[in-house]
């Protein structure tokens, strides 16, 4: 397989990797699958970007307990990949307890062989 070619496989299997490195909270694997520019709309209406994410994982301000998740839709667009997911989540965030169910929207491009997700955002549903 061309590691150049965006295909529905390879972006499930690094949605799939995405999802293991924000259970484990890994900043190493979250570094490498995030794009330095990110922009990601969470569901309180703020705007982080991968800096911000990365420390609110490496603080241990967020522990993400529970995840499941199911791909709603992948759609290809030349060397971007557009993902909608469902989500339940459960965790802490700043100490305080959370659970509910989100609806994902992540954007990946291709950087040299390597998907990066380059935009996002989470909104309760």
């Amino acid at each position: 397989m061309n590691s150049l070619i965006i295909n529905e496989q390879k972006v499930l299997e690094i949605e799939k990797k995405l999802l293991e490195a924000m259970k484990k909270s890994d900043v190493e694997i979250l570094d490498q699958l995030l794009h330095d520019d990110l922009l990601f709309v969470l569901p309180t209406g703020e705007v982080i970007t991968k800096q911000m994410d990365l420390e609110t994982h490496k603080s241990g301000n967020l522990i993400l307990e529970e995840i499941t998740s199911s791909i709603d839709s992948i759609k290809l667009i030349e060397e971007n990949a557009v993902v909608t997911l469902s989500s339940k989540l459960k965790g802490k965030m700043l100490e305080q307890h959370f659970e509910g169910n989100f609806r994902y929207m992540r954007v990946w491009k291709m950087f040299d062989g390597q998907l990066k997700v380059i935009a996002g955002s989470c909104v309760s549903i």
